[in-house]
């Protein structure tokens, strides 16, 4: 363990390697003087840039490889996390896939690759870090991401809302499996909304996203960074998933 970190709060953000979501939330967590374990797939390149960028920021960060997906590449991730922190305080489980795919032509073989990226992967993770945060006095916080369209589905997307949709009851089995073992491990959920934006999205289906939200745009990834790190100052919110969607959950715009 490298003695510059002794003492200091330690986050895990999966799929924070590339300049998404994660990226920011792990950015977020540095301005709060985390340490950051950046966890990446195939993006070695990215993340050692996400590495050099917080490190610019005075934390310590490591980039970690890892398919979450398979349990002992998982538990090799820990142990590495460990080994150079010493500990783990937050972990944000960002890493997914969201891909397009008309009804008619998703196959078992999509349905399993949505299972393994989007449910599985969080399970691992949280069971993971999470019993080994029951063990530390000062627990931890862990936070899962669903989407915010498990309320109102739209089409060409059911492999990936069927496995999504499991999010919300994990994240209630977690908060109850780890917070009776130790009341200071608490977990949420966050349900992102429009967000970030495929980059071949044509321009009138973004316009017609950002009207179908109540505050008349799309959301920015400091956004939910900043839900995230409210996850960590209440620490009396446990078991819950909060919409971070501009309104989109409860209105489906004027057209």
């Amino acid at each position: 363990m490298s003695s510059a970190t002794v003492g200091r709060r330690v986050a895990v953000v999966t799929g924070s390697g590339k300049k998404r979501i994660g990226w920011h939330i792990a950015d977020a967590l540095a301005g709060r003087g985390y340490d950051i374990c950046v966890h990446y797939h195939h993006s070695s390149a990215e993340a050692a840039q996400t590495v050099d960028h917080l490190r610019s920021r005075g934390v310590e960060a490591e980039a970690f490889q890892a398919d979450l997906a398979d349990e002992g590449a998982v538990q090799t991730l820990i142990r590495g996390v460990v080994a150079r922190f010493g500990r783990m305080d937050v972990l944000v489980n960002c890493a997914s896939i969201y891909e397009a795919k008309r009804l008619e032509e998703v196959t078992a073989p999509d349905l399993r690759a949505n299972f393994d990226a989007n449910l599985l992967s969080t399970f691992l993770c949280a069971q993971q870090v999470g019993l080994m945060m029951v063990r530390q006095a000062a627990g931890g916080c862990i936070v899962n991401f669903g989407d915010w369209a498990l309320a109102r589905p739209y089409c060409d997307y059911a492999a990936y809302f069927a496995t999504k949709g499991a999010i919300p009851a994990l994240t209630r089995c977690l908060a109850v499996e780890l917070g009776t073992r130790n009341t200071r491990v608490r977990v949420n959920c966050i349900h992102p909304g429009p967000i970030l934006f495929p980059p071949d999205m044509p321009e009138a289906q973004r316009d017609k996203v950002v009207r179908s939200t109540l505050v008349q745009r799309k959301g920015e990834p400091e956004n939910i960074a900043s839900t995230v790190l409210y996850f960590l100052d209440n620490d009396f919110v446990t078991g819950t998933c909060l919409p971070v969607d501009g309104g989109r959950t409860i209105y489906a715009g004027a057209d």
